[in-house]
């Protein structure tokens, strides 16, 4: 255990130290659904799974709250696994091992999975209580959200008995989510052909230290995408060098598809002076640090010599692919015209790999109105059929269409404004929250979403404030002590 016993709620941050400990990266979270699953069968409370292995537990009402309207508090098992590159961390195995800085908690060298450990700790520490107000309780644990939020996709219909829900996936302190963005993903292909490697060099051209980020809620911020900022350099060596020859043996980056990602790389073959990749490596690093500087603090852009392949993509082919990548839309595509300062339609390419005899690209489509998806997966479609490749689409969800007025969220508010002395913030999150999916399943379910600050989610330098954290808790408790009666 950790230095975070000494911090309060004690009870909050104990769960999320035993959290911390028990792997959890999304598709391996079984070990602590079981964790959890046999704690609250030992605790006497009704616990079971339904066919997709999301896991559900009951607390009967505390005295005198037993004729209030039943509550459902819900987070979601699995973190994003990322860590700093040099950083030893097998996620499948190892421990999150987080520490204290100042006002905020921090995981040495990985995601902290802050994102959603702090709301699930704070609903086993309800469960846990013998001292907090509630009325009949449920607690609802889905699996594996952060890779399509596929728990709540096949969450069992008929199963809970709650007429209203807390979800705890918010992400600032003083806010309270009412509506969120769909989403989908888009599977990019672009076929290779490949010829023998005749080439006199090898070298890696290696872009890292790139802040990251999630893909909806940091998608505004102006943080660089490494896979376009790495494409848009090959594609200007081609264009600015056309004597310089060069293919690609290799080119790949990011590792997941709902995170900006932070480093890519791409293995040149190439005849002629080293000097001049080298010179041009140089010039577009300076040019970006430049650009970027303010954003992208810590960019590197390196090259190194690197084994020689044995085939390498034909010049055709890496032609295709690279201006095909070069001119893929990232970022936001539209602002909403309804929601003020909220982002309508955004995409971004997480992941990019090299695989047999296709270059793949994953990208998160997300937008607040379904036509928004239409239209990108269009321009993808277009984009696709120009470089002779294919682009499929998978994981849809829908987005959680917003409710100005509710009994939830007047008492949310109310309690909000009591606690922090000041009106909270009502918002629409361009992000994916399970409510949508849930809703779905449970129209008649009365939601909102709260949650502590969190900062830099789905990348290394995630970190929860200490402060907001016991905000929130006071926060969750008072809601749970005032729900209004059935």
């Amino acid at each position: 255990m950790s230095d975070l016993q000494s911090l309060q709620p004690k009870l909050l941050w104990h769960w999320f130290d035993q959290i911390c400990v028990i792997p959890h990266p999304s598709y391996q979270e079984e070990q602590l659904a079981l964790f959890i699953l046999d704690w609250a069968k030992a605790k006497g409370f009704f616990a079971e799974r339904d066919e997709v292995g999301n896991v559900l537990i009951r607390k009967p009402a505390t005295a005198g709250m037993e004729n209030r309207k039943p509550v459902v508090l819900q987070a979601h098992l699995d973190m994003v696994p990322q860590a700093n590159e040099g950083t030893q961390h097998d996620f499948s195995v190892d421990p999150i091992l987080p520490y204290i800085d100042g006002e905020w908690v921090k995981a040495k060298g990985t995601t902290l999975g802050a994102d959603n450990g702090i709301g699930m700790a704070s609903a086993l520490a309800v469960l846990e209580s013998n001292d907090i107000a509630h009325p009949e309780l449920e607690v609802l644990l889905t699996m594996t959200e952060e890779r399509g939020m596929e728990g709540a996709l096949g969450l069992r219909p008929n199963w809970l008995q709650s007429e209203i829900l807390i979800n705890t996936d918010t992400e600032e302190n003083g806010e309270i989510y009412i509506g969120c963005a769909g989403g989908e993903n888009a599977n990019l292909e672009l076929p290779i052909e490949y010829q023998a490697n005749n080439f006199e060099h090898c070298y890696q051209v290696v872009l890292k230290g790139l802040r990251g980020g999630h893909s909806g809620v940091d998608i505004h911020t102006g943080r660089a995408n490494t896979i376009k900022v790495l494409v848009r350099f090959l594609a200007e060596l081609r264009q600015n060098q056309p004597h310089f020859d060069f293919t690609l043996a290799n080119i790949r980056g990011g590792s997941i598809r709902n995170a900006i990602p932070r480093e890519s790389f791409a293995t040149l073959a190439f005849n002629g002076d080293v000097a001049v990749l080298e010179s041009a490596v140089q010039k577009f690093a300076d040019l970006i640090k430049t650009e970027l500087a303010l954003i992208e603090p810590n960019l590197t852009f390196t090259i190194e010599k690197a084994e020689k392949a044995q085939q390498v993509f034909s010049t055709q082919s890496a032609y295709n692919i690279l201006h095909c990548l070069n001119i893929l839309p990232n970022g936001v595509m539209r602002n909403s015209d309804v929601i003020e300062n909220v982002v309508e339609t955004s995409l971004s390419i997480g992941v990019l790999d090299t695989v047999d005899n296709v270059v793949r690209g994953t990208i998160l489509v997300r937008s607040l109105i379904e036509s928004g998806k239409t239209y990108v997966a269009s321009l993808l479609k277009s984009l696709a059929a120009l470089a002779q490749g294919n682009v499929s689409f998978s994981g849809d969800y829908p987005g959680w269409e917003p409710q100005s007025h509710s009994d939830i969220l007047d008492l949310t508010k109310e309690v909000y404004a009591q606690v922090l002395g000041a009106e909270p913030e009502i918002k629409v999150i361009h992000a994916g929250l399970e409510c949508g999916l849930l809703k779905r399943i449970y129209p008649a379910m009365d939601m909102v979403s709260i949650g502590p600050t969190i900062r830099n989610a789905h990348s290394p330098d995630e970190k929860v404030h200490i402060p907001a954290v016991e905000t929130y808790w006071k926060v969750l408790t008072g809601i749970l002590a005032n729900i209004p009666a059935r």
